[in-house]
């Protein structure tokens, strides 16, 4: 049982505060930072939500007072080393934080781990909060509020909601849970606007992704009978397209969505050699496990990685490692 009680008194005696979340922010991520910051500037105490990459499409409803800002060495070391408290959401491991991590080992700023993926081995955590049974991070927050008793503005709400929503696939996915559908409730009687939400983040394409979705589409390769549905993107594909990175969010879902497709595998090629993994399973397969095989991790049914080598050689081996991990998985079954 999770004591939410002393991590209030450690945020109420703390004087300034840093949220994050991992590396290409999720809704889960940094709707659970955003409500966290809501309550925290109610106390008085100076706060900032800092993460490293580019604000995603679709979440902008989130910023409205632009409270979540980029990490930026100029602005924001000064500011850092004055903080006495993180508390980091969502993350999965330590490394995602980037320069923001960097600067918390810095400083010795005192690290609170909130998720709910396990917890990693050497992680420069201080504390961690962790409930792998939780729908989403959003969803230990909500439960952070209740225990606490604490009010819910909509802002708050707003967040928790973003959450909860997004982790579950818009209450789809096999990680949905009863206490998922009462926090949007409670959410919802709290000013949340459900419609508003999902439009923002699901139905706001823009031709240039679209572009992109076709390529991929044009492109996926299918393995194992049809059972693997992969694909790749590159930099070659987001020029001609006019997309951006944070365009490709979602496509990975989409291709599960395909009939008779249980894991679906996006490689995507960066610069400097790497290659960023997304995983999806519907269910029959667990696949964080050939994430960790590749230094990632993440749920039993949605996983990422980053691996070294250029896309084909990284697809090929990832999957090489699907498929051990299918025969390996349903041999255990039989």
């Amino acid at each position: 049982m999770l004591n939410w009680t002393i991590l209030n008194q450690r945020i109420k005696s703390s004087k300034r505060i840093v949220l994050s979340t991992h590396q290409n922010p999720d809704g889960d991520g940094l709707g659970s930072a955003v409500a966290m910051f809501h309550y925290i500037s109610t106390l008085g105490i100076d706060c900032k939500i800092l993460h490293i990459s580019e604000f995603p499409n679709g979440l902008g409803f989130l910023n409205k007072k632009e409270i979540i800002e980029t990490y930026n060495e100029a602005n924001h070391d000064s500011w850092l080393c004055e903080a006495d408290l993180a508390l980091i959401f969502d993350v999965g491991d330590y490394k995602r934080l980037g320069a923001v991590g960097q600067k918390i080992d810095e400083n010795n700023i005192y690290a609170v781990n909130i998720d709910h993926h396990p917890d990693l081995k050497n992680a420069s955590f201080n504390e961690s909060y962790i409930n792998l049974n939780a729908a989403a991070t959003g969803e230990m927050i909500y439960d952070f509020f209740t225990k606490n008793e604490i009010s819910i503005n909509k802002e708050i709400a707003e967040g928790i909601y973003t959450a909860v929503m997004t982790d579950t696939g818009s209450f789809r996915h096999s990680n949905t849970n009863e206490q998922s559908h009462k926090i949007a409730m409670d959410c919802i009687s709290n000013g949340v606007n459900n419609s508003e939400i999902y439009q923002s983040i699901y139905e706001n394409r823009t031709q240039a992704q679209v572009s992109l979705l076709a390529m991929v589409i044009k492109n996926l390769k299918f393995h194992r009978d049809g059972e693997i549905a992969s694909f790749v993107i590159n930099s070659d594909m987001l020029s001609e397209s006019g997309a951006t990175v944070q365009d490709i969010d979602g496509f990975t879902d989409f291709v599960r969505s395909i009939k008779g497709v249980e894991i679906a595998i996006m490689v995507f090629e960066q610069a400097s050699n790497k290659c960023r993994l997304n995983f999806r399973s519907k269910g029959k397969y667990i696949i964080n496990e050939v994430a960790k095989h590749f230094g990632g991790g993440g749920h039993k049914f949605a996983a990422g990685a980053v691996a070294s080598g250029v896309s084909k050689t990284v697809l090929e081996e990832v999957l090489v490692e699907t498929k051990k991990q299918i025969v390996s998985q349903s041999m255990a079954i039989k």
